[in-house]
């Protein structure tokens, strides 16, 4: 099936795929040919896309995948795998921790945003741990 894989900053893959497997937030999902159409949103953690060339992975933060007749990934923020850096991790970790000052500061009474914050920062940690980088927070 056709796979596309977009960031902001620009399109990261676009081929022939036989599966993808998808960190989702409401669980890991594996899409290959032939799916029911869906559209999930994404945790931050592993894409890892199977071709007939063997596996490739890709570090994602969060964002949407829509299933249809191929496979559409738009990432809040993604790269390559081999290309993930201490540095890079160490900037994503700040932008969770952020994000989950600000949830606290602004829904002091409403648990739920906090608890989405607090769980986006506890999936980025994971995902240090999954790829062997080190959350110095």
């Amino acid at each position: 099936m056709k796979f596309d894989l977009v960031s902001p900053e620009r399109r990261l893959a676009s081929m022939q795929v036989q599966a993808v497997q998808i960190p989702g937030t409401d669980g890991d999902m594996t899409a290959m040919p032939g799916h029911m159409p869906v559209i999930t949103t994404l945790r931050p953690g592993i894409l890892t896309v199977t071709t007939d060339d063997g596996d490739q992975e890709f570090v994602v933060t969060g964002g949407f995948a829509e299933v249809s007749e191929g496979l559409t990934v738009l990432a809040e923020n993604a790269l390559p795998r081999a290309d993930m850096t201490q540095e890079n991790y160490d900037a994503m970790i700040k932008v969770a921790e952020n994000l989950y000052g600000q949830a606290q500061e602004n829904f002091v009474s409403e648990p739920g945003p906090v608890d989405e914050a607090a769980k986006m920062l506890s999936d980025m940690v994971a995902l240090g741990d999954q790829i062997g980088l080190s959350s110095t927070r």
